[in-house]
């Protein structure tokens, strides 16, 4: 494997803090060295130091504050101490802890024969520029209290840059739930393999921008501890662009291209029909049949000229009442429902289950299938399945799970494997989950946590399934790729117009925008710009 696979193979795995201890002390059986290792990582955050130094302007002239915990996370942070010292820059080591491990106490001693000032009370690293936050690494299991408590309190009131060693102090590395409290970092340097609490919600806050330092960890002991196929795993945007259907073959017309269609809208929710069927257009459906009430027909044809609306009755209400006879569901390859459906159309919902293709739920699909015994439904269909819920959604589907678990990765696992259903749990940390692999998108942004923003990633998986599906490609890797892009269109969205400035529909103008680079770049390295010169 080269290193080019080797690093993109190394961008997905995720582990938890015990397999990441059982996945070290393997290489330390083989015979590394603990200390060689250290020098090694530590070497390598230095070099990442530097640069970001450089980026931010901070020079030899900025004093640097090291957080010094009791064991190998404190070492890795003297070392850098050290290094950092070489270089010239003023450096302030706190270590206010009486025991630590025995390389680490070596360091401190080195530390203290170069001259570099140690102390005990965090007030001394008052006028330090920078803070680097080496307290505690991966495997915290007790909250944080006393002295260290107020020591990481105080630092989070300053206007200070902090950058922490492979975690924040004071996150849970499996659920990044904060221990008491926890260091709000800038910058997050994650060492070896990413851990499950960077693709958490409830961390996020504290990590800031995160950052993988490959240390070279060989796949072989990987693979022993973590088997061939992963459970847990990050979606890449390689592997997102590889999945999407491009480029197309060149004799492709729209019959190849599928055809997708949508139950979705009422009278009171007019937009979410619209939004799903514009994720669609993005999709590059080969063709779009979108189902409404009949009286938002004409709004959804002056919007999406190129789809057939199909009118259906409606209840007194404006909700669509049954499908008409002209919908034949074996026309399709693909069926999404549930944007703006309300909850009059149950019966909609219930003959959408019994459809002979792959269906997608959301919004209001999802709340009527809690009706309806969840498990058993799903469980019992014969196709896949998608489910699309944010996490009140999926409470209502499955409370009994959130009775028993808390682990948002955990949680969605637990529902795919009793439901047979793939599973996109959305959140700041969008997990899609089968029966035997959980894969998690690292990149999102706040300005996605808007009304609309679902319908519209509704509307994009149900307009990318069709030409997979006639491909005979696994479902839920365009499942993943949809998440990815969504994702994308919304960092570029809140780049551009900065996070308040991006609506459901404004998202729907970025789709496009935030995937042509991705694309050009792999056109590029594949050389389809150099045909035919």
């Amino acid at each position: 494997m080269n290193s080019e696979m080797r690093s993109e193979k190394i961008k997905q795995i995720v582990v938890t803090a015990e397999q990441m201890r059982t996945i070290e002390n393997r290489i330390f059986s083989a015979g590394m060295p603990v200390a060689a290792l250290m020098e090694k990582v530590a070497l390598k955050i230095t070099q990442r130091l530097q640069n970001f130094f450089w980026e931010n302007s901070i020079t030899s002239s900025n004093k640097i504050g090291i957080l010094v915990g009791p064991g190998h996370n404190g070492g890795d942070g003297l070392v850098v101490a050290r290094e950092l010292h070489f270089l010239g820059y003023s450096i302030i080591i706190y270590s206010p802890f009486s025991k630590q491990k025995e390389l680490t106490e070596a360091h401190i001693s080195y530390a203290v024969s170069l001259g570099i000032p140690i102390c005990s009370k965090i007030e001394e690293l008052q006028p330090c520029d920078v803070i680097i936050d080496g307290l505690f690494g991966f495997g915290l299991e007790r909250p944080i209290t006393g002295e260290i408590a107020e020591a990481i309190d105080t630092i989070n009131t300053w206007n200070k840059w902090v950058i922490s060693i492979d975690l924040p102090s004071g996150i849970h590395t499996d659920t990044g739930a904060i221990l008491g409290t926890a260091i709000r970092a800038d910058l997050t340097l994650c060492l070896g393999l990413w851990k499950q609490a960077f693709l958490q919600d409830e961390g996020l806050d504290y990590i800031g921008t995160s950052e993988l330092i490959d240390f070279d960890i060989p796949l072989t002991d990987i693979t022993a501890i973590l088997g061939e196929s992963p459970i847990l795993n990050r979606i890449t945007s390689s592997i997102s662009i590889q999945t999407l259907p491009l480029p197309r073959p060149a004799n492709s017309h729209k019959y190849k291209n599928g055809h997708l269609l949508i139950i979705a809208g009422s009278q009171q929710y007019t937009g979410a029909a619209i939004l799903a069927g514009l994720g669609a257009r993005a999709s590059g459906v080969g063709m779009l049949s979108i189902a409404v009430p009949n009286s938002i027909k004409s709004l959804l044809s002056s919007v999406l000229p190129e789809a057939l609306i199909i009118g259906c009755p409606e209840t007194e209400k404006g909700a669509i009442l049954k499908l008409p006879e002209s919908i034949d569901l074996r026309r399709y390859q693909t069926i999404a429902c549930g944007p703006g459906l309300t909850l009059e159309a149950q019966p909609i919902v219930q003959t959408i289950l019994t459809a002979n293709c792959p269906i997608i739920l959301d919004a209001d699909a999802l709340n009527i299938l809690s009706k309806l015994n969840p498990f058993f439904t799903l469980s019992s269909r014969q196709y896949p399945t998608i489910i699309t819920p944010h996490l009140g959604e999926f409470k209502r589907l499955f409370p009994e799970l959130i009775e028993l678990e808390k682990n948002k990765i955990n949680l969605a696992k637990q529902a795919a494997e009793l439901t047979q259903a793939i599973i996109v749990l959305k959140g700041a940390r969008t997990c899609i989950a089968t029966p035997n692999q959980v894969w998690i998108n690292p990149d999102s942004t706040p300005a996605l946590g808007r009304g609309g923003s679902g319908d519209v990633l509704t509307g994009l998986i149900g307009g990318l399934l069709p030409p997979i599906l006639l491909a005979e490609k696994p479902v839920e890797s365009i499942v993943n790729s949809a998440v990815w892009w969504h994702s994308q269109a919304g960092i570029l969205a809140a780049k551009e117009r900065t996070e308040l400035g991006v609506d459901a529909y404004t998202l729907t103008q970025y789709l496009i925008p935030a995937l042509t680079p991705f694309v050009k770049s792999r056109e590029r390295s594949k050389g389809y710009s150099n045909k035919g010169s």
